[in-house]
């Protein structure tokens, strides 16, 4: 009997990607070559003082710190390479510096960072590529992960970085590009090249993306379904108006290439129960999205 894999099975399922992408805004990227533990921050091979300083320091300004590395073979260069990332829908930012030693780690702001402000680092030009390939969390992710690992390392090296545990695990491949905080799903090695060229070049792959992680579940959805009705997908194409809630249904208000759409969601709780990670121990239900109707509406005012 072969072995339980949780992506398999929400394939089969034919479960949706759209309005799936954990919710962070405040990212640390710590560079470390591993091996990763099951919990990355838990288990990570730094000095005790260091790796419980960070992780209560993270959790207390609301960061989420996650592990890279570069993908396996590579040379790691001299240092610890950080990075720090504010995925606002609107106006994200990614900052890098390369510390010393790992002590320096519990000198960064992170109290800044957690409120949107810079931590004080170096402003990078370029987005970076996070493949999730954190095999001791989920084997998903290192069977599908590294392969697409290798193939953005392949076509896209400076830009391409291992991940730790980001969310999803039934999604794998997943890949998070920051600082906009893109969540794709199910990426092969054969696509990653070209959703890494498309997004350097200002474009999304509505058919792959998961959600934007600066959003709500709901909005995430709205995003995907407004882009499709205008046919637009250009980085800045769409900016959130306005979002109005009423119990499980949410109106979201989007300007999508200069028109306006609403969007209605409603948000439910499926009847089926399903393992949802390759070490789950129960199965739990999946939360469901359904886009009742997108309506164009007045342009919005300047």
């Amino acid at each position: 009997m072969s072995a339980f894999r949780c992506s398999a099975a929400a394939l089969s399922r034919a479960e949706p990607l759209t309005g799936t992408a954990s919710q962070v805004r405040a990212y640390l990227l710590v560079e470390n070559p591993g091996p990763w533990g099951t919990e990355a921050l838990r288990d990570v091979r730094l000095p005790d003082e260091v790796r419980q300083g960070l992780r209560e320091h993270s959790a207390a300004a609301g960061v989420r710190t996650l592990l890279v590395r570069r993908h396996a073979g590579a040379d790691p260069a001299p240092g610890i390479r950080v990075f720090a990332a504010w995925a606002d829908p609107d106006d994200p930012w990614l900052e890098t510096s390369t510390l010393a030693a790992p002590e320096v780690l519990l000198d960064l702001d992170l109290d800044a960072l957690g409120r949107g402000e810079s931590p004080g680092l170096t402003p990078a030009p370029e987005p970076v590529l996070c493949v999730c390939t954190h095999g001791r969390h989920d084997a998903c992710c290192a069977e599908l992960g590294r392969p697409t690992a290798a193939a953005l390392a392949g076509s896209h090296p400076e830009h391409t970085w291992e991940v730790s545990h980001i969310g999803g695990d039934r999604f794998a491949a997943n890949v998070l590009v920051l600082p906009d905080g893109l969540y794709y799903g199910r990426v092969t090695p054969d696509a990653a090249p070209g959703l890494a060229a498309a997004h350097l070049a200002g474009r999304l792959d509505l058919d792959l993306l998961r959600g934007r992680s600066g959003l709500p579940f709901p909005v995430q959805v709205a995003e995907v379904a407004a882009r499709r009705a205008a046919g637009a997908d250009g980085l800045r194409d769409v900016r959130v108006l306005s979002v109005e809630r009423d119990g499980p249904l949410s109106v979201v208000r989007l300007e999508v290439a200069g028109a306006a759409y609403d969007v209605r969601v409603r948000r439910s709780t499926g009847e089926a129960r399903h393992r949802l990670t390759c070490r789950a121990q129960r199965d739990n239900p999946v939360p469901e999205h359904e886009v009742l109707d997108v309506r164009p509406v007045a342009a919005p005012s300047a």
